[in-house]
């Protein structure tokens, strides 16, 4: 059996054949850099024994059901380079949508734009909107200080400059600063929904920043909305990721909260996924 198919035969408890593919060309590509079709072609001589040592390496890791993305140690995200490893949550797809969100309605207004990203994470979210928005000011907070220094590597990798805070924004008191957008993708799967959520995430990525308590599911919307009340600009607008099964919920919140033109938008899934709304 040759290199390329004795990988696949170790991984095939934990990939589908569909997924099998994909997950083999990143692997070869990021540790031995090479492409499909040089996989394709691939004689185990032409690897020196240090690349193997670590693709055999990654394989055991992917075996006990640990993400690519941190085995790897890097992601993609609206086609940018990130740093991903247990510090922060994988960047989803879906938050791309959200980014494309803030920017289909701040990309054609040329005047500078002050932006606050709450529950940062890998940075993700502000690290693309500085680098995508030009006249952008973007700041972020985040409880974790870890999450915030994965945050400030990825700003520096891709060469922008986001201001970061280490904030707890269930106990912040004493901010002044008001900005056009705030925009948030908070804790938000319920710790009942947990038996749903497969084990690479599960047993990988930070607790901190997935789950709520079934009790109040709400809190982060509910604190994050009364803060970005109070520290929009007048039209200032907010956007929040969520929990498809509050969708209603948050919307209802929201205009309790005092927001106006509150809107409950679907991800490319048809999934409630996002809610928005201005001041």
């Amino acid at each position: 059996m040759d290199f390329v198919e004795k990988i696949k035969t170790e991984l095939s408890n934990v990939y589908s054949k569909q997924e099998l593919g994909s997950v083999v060309s990143l692997i070869f590509n990021k540790l031995a850099g090479i492409n499909l079709t040089e996989i394709l072609l691939l004689d185990n001589k032409k690897l020196s024994e240090k690349v193997m040592q670590k693709i055999e390496s990654a394989v055991e890791r992917l075996k006990l059901n640990e993400p690519i993305q941190y085995v790897l140690g890097q992601t993609e995200f609206y086609g940018l380079p990130f740093i991903t490893d247990n510090r922060a949550l994988i960047p989803r797809p879906e938050t791309e949508e959200l980014v494309d969100l803030i920017l289909c309605n701040c990309g054609l207004d040329e005047k500078p734009v002050e932006i606050l990203d709450i529950g940062t994470g890998s940075g993700c979210i502000a690290v693309t909107l500085a680098q995508k928005l030009k006249n952008a000011q973007v700041s972020a907070f985040d409880i974790s200080l870890d999450a915030l220094n994965l945050a400030h590597e990825n700003a520096e990798l891709n060469n922008v400059f986001v201001k970061f805070y280490h904030q707890n924004i269930l106990k912040i008191t004493d901010f002044e600063q008001k900005f056009d957008v705030i925009v948030s993708n908070p804790p938000y799967v319920t710790e009942e929904e947990k038996e749903f959520i497969k084990p690479n995430v599960l047993d990988f990525e930070p607790h901190i920043a997935l789950f709520v308590s079934n009790s109040e599911p709400l809190i982060f919307y509910d604190y994050i909305s009364k803060f970005a009340k109070n520290h929009l600009k007048p039209n200032g607008k907010l956007y929040f990721e969520i929990n498809q099964n509050f969708g209603k919920n948050i919307v209802k919140l929201l205009k309790i909260n005092g927001f106006k033109n509150v809107e409950l938008k679907k991800d490319i899934s048809g999934k409630d996924r996002f809610v928005l709304g201005n001041i």
